[in-house]
């Protein structure tokens, strides 16, 4: 008895597969995830977010990397960084931390906003905590102000990043050091002024 030959599938409502590193390009597209956007760059809400308000300014300019910047691309930052300065003025009982990642895990060019309460269940790890809390966490105004003087950014150490990564733990706000991430979690509540929208 002959077997059928298979037929290939020609279901084009199929998902396509993306590798976990291009994640932010189909979260660019997404409307439920997309906040705002011009003709350079989209805002999106970061899909695992670390604090209560946590965003992504991205361009649209095809930039993989924060280290692939060069001194033409210093407008662009200026407007990355005037877009992430507006978004903060929405929430105007939330104190902000605005830049990027020393070792970006995800493609394309990103700039972090993020609410300082750090109260979201996607906090986890102790990498989380200190990629934000550290020197690992690279502020816009400095990166902004380097691209100005030098025309190229000074890329951390490979060996630096991983020390802060490593760092022990300590509250961003006090002198408290938990021992654990459950422990610091616990802390920050006590830094929350109003503890009625608690997410543990």
């Amino acid at each position: 008895m002959k077997r059928k030959p298979k037929v290939a599938s020609t279901d084009v409502t199929a998902p396509k597969k993306h590798h976990w590193m291009t994640g932010l390009l189909v979260s660019m597209e997404d409307p439920e995830l997309r906040v705002k956007e011009d003709n350079r760059v989209v805002v999106i809400k970061d899909k695992y977010p670390k604090a209560q308000y946590h965003y992504l300014v991205l361009p649209k300019a095809n930039i993989p990397s924060i280290w692939h910047l060069k001194k033409e691309n210093e407008d662009l930052l200026l407007h990355m960084a005037k877009v992430a300065e507006d978004l903060t003025k929405e929430h105007k009982d939330s104190e902000f931390l605005i830049g990027y990642h020393a070792v970006p895990s995800m493609q394309r060019l990103h700039l972090h906003v993020i609410s300082t309460d750090f109260n979201s269940p996607c906090l986890k790890t102790k990498y989380h905590w200190n990629s934000f809390t550290t020197p690992f966490f690279l502020h816009s105004a400095d990166i902004c102000n380097q691209l100005r003087e030098k025309g190229e950014l000074k890329k951390l150490k490979s060996e630096d990043s991983a020390e802060h990564l490593n760092t022990p733990l300590k509250c961003h706000k006090c002198s408290e050091t938990p021992k654990n991430m459950p422990e610091l979690k616990r802390h920050l509540l006590s830094h929350l002024p109003n503890q009625r929208n608690i997410v543990q």
